[in-house]
């Protein structure tokens, strides 16, 4: 018997040859790991580039329905994405459901992954799993802190113990939020410009930023225009991040 992040047991009969992914940064993972295991996903499950599958809906709020209709082995979900009634009702129907955490560091959100990929789904580790190990295993000395918008229309902003914020910090990037009481803050504009912080990083999702939709809030910040998905997903994509984070911050600093 298999237990989840969360410590729920995950009722495998045998390895599982076709899996739903109601994450995105998982679906990634696994369809990298090992193509065509994937056999449905949510709309927001946009990599790898070249993933054919039925679409379920979204994360947040996935057609139950159209889950169970692709007879999965197994489902994954997470403990921030996903609605735990979601969860519990895919259980109900028979259906083995393992759900990571939302992880609060790179190597803790890497272990995750490795934990599913080679027990749950009884499969090698991928060589980009350890390559992102590596990647990402030095911390630099802070140079900046940053603010770090993730949703405007309200404002809302990475705070304490977020993949996100230790990615950044990896980085030499301090966040203005980290010791906040919430993981998400929802402050005003008057508040984040207040903040004593000289970067703003503005990701393009979940919501996206561009040149001319973010960097006017932050007249008195440096704005850091940044792949979201590079800052919050972990999985193969994490290989190529460190590059691409640390050079659109070295521009500004």
């Amino acid at each position: 018997m298999f237990f989840d992040d969360l410590g729920e047991p995950v009722p495998l009969t045998g390895t599982p040859s076709r899996v739903v992914s109601l994450v995105p940064s998982l679906t990634e993972a696994v369809e990298t790991s090992a193509p065509g295991l994937i056999v449905g996903a949510t709309e927001y499950c946009t990599h790898p580039l070249t993933l054919d599958v039925p679409r379920v809906g979204g994360s947040k709020y996935p057609t139950v329905d159209a889950v169970l209709d692709l007879r999965p082995g197994l489902v994954i979900a997470n403990s921030e994405e996903n609605r735990p009634e979601d969860v519990e009702r895919l259980r109900a129907d028979g259906v083995a459901v393992w759900v990571t955490r939302a992880a609060e560091t790179v190597p803790v959100g890497l272990a995750s992954i490795r934990r599913l990929l080679t027990q749950g789904l009884g499969l090698s580790e991928p060589d980009w799993l350890p390559a992102a190990e590596d990647a990402w295993h030095d911390v630099v000395p802070v140079r900046a802190t940053a603010v770090i918008p993730v949703w405007r229309k309200p404002w809302i902003v990475v705070g304490r113990d977020t993949f996100a914020g230790d990615v950044l910090l990896r980085l030499g990037v301090a966040n203005a939020y980290a010791n906040h009481a919430d993981r998400y803050p929802r402050p005003t504009l008057a508040e984040l410009n207040a903040m004593p912080a000289e970067l703003a990083v503005l990701p393009d999702e979940p919501y996206e930023f561009t040149p001319t939709d973010g960097p006017e809030a932050f007249p008195d910040k440096r704005s850091v225009l940044v792949n979201g998905r590079y800052l919050t997903w972990c999985g193969p994509s994490l290989v190529a991040a460190r590059e691409s984070l640390g050079a659109a911050i070295s521009e500004v600093c």
